[in-house]
C-alpha cells in the first residue's frame, strides 16, 4: 500500500473490470520467525521429565536411554 493505492510486487495484467479480492494481513507477524511464533508455547507443554533425552522412545517406541 503506497499513498492509499494497492501496489503489487510483480506486474499483473488483468482485463478491464476484473473482480479482485484483497486480503489484509496483520504485518506485525509477517517478520516473525517460526521460533518467535512457537515461543508463546514454551513452558506450556506437559510431559515426562526425560522427554528431551528420550523423545525417540516416546515418539517411536525406541528403548529408553540410560
Amino acid at each position: 500500500m503506497k499513498n492509499g493505492t494497492i501496489t503489487l510486487d510483480d506486474p499483473v495484467t488483468l482485463p478491464e473490470g476484473s473482480a479482485v479480492n484483497v486480503v489484509l494481513v496483520d504485518d506485525s507477524r509477517v517478520a516473525e520467525t517460526a521460533f518467535d511464533r512457537l515461543r508463546e508455547f514454551a513452558g506450556n507443554v506437559e510431559g515426562p521429565e526425560d522427554w528431551a533425552k528420550n523423545h525417540d522412545h516416546y515418539i517411536h517406541g525406541a528403548p529408553k536411554l540410560p
